[in-house]
């Protein structure tokens, strides 16, 4: 099954990234259009990154580039998979490969949940 659309939904990072600059302070914002999936993103060291991508099923490949705190730039590519979780919320787990710079991780985002009103 194919989980729900990305679209205008938010993610937060779960943990820092040991490799990256991806932290907990990082928020991202996805969209989607039928295949093409594309994301901005900020915060912890990161001043602005933008992720574009294809999505098939519950699967993403995506490249990124990003800009962090010291002026410095990266870029590289990543595949993923969403998950639905089971208060409804969805997760994206991500495996990562620098470009620009040399590094591989994982990293996991989850949506931030909305208040009720």
């Amino acid at each position: 099954m194919t989980a729900p659309s990305l679209q205008g939904r938010l993610f937060r990072a779960t943990g820092d990234t040991a490799r990256g600059e991806v932290t907990t302070a990082t928020v991202f914002q996805y969209n989607e259009d039928d295949t093409c999936v594309w994301a901005v993103y900020a915060g912890g060291p990161i001043v602005r990154g933008f992720l574009v991508g294809t999505r098939t099923g519950d699967r993403l490949e995506a490249r990124y580039v990003q800009l962090n705190a010291a002026g410095e730039t990266a870029s590289g590519y990543c595949v993923s998979r969403i998950e639905e979780l089971d208060d409804g919320r969805l997760a994206v787990d991500e495996t990562w490969r620098g470009e620009s710079r040399e590094g591989v991780g994982h990293s996991r985002v989850e949506e931030i949940s909305l208040p009720q009103s």
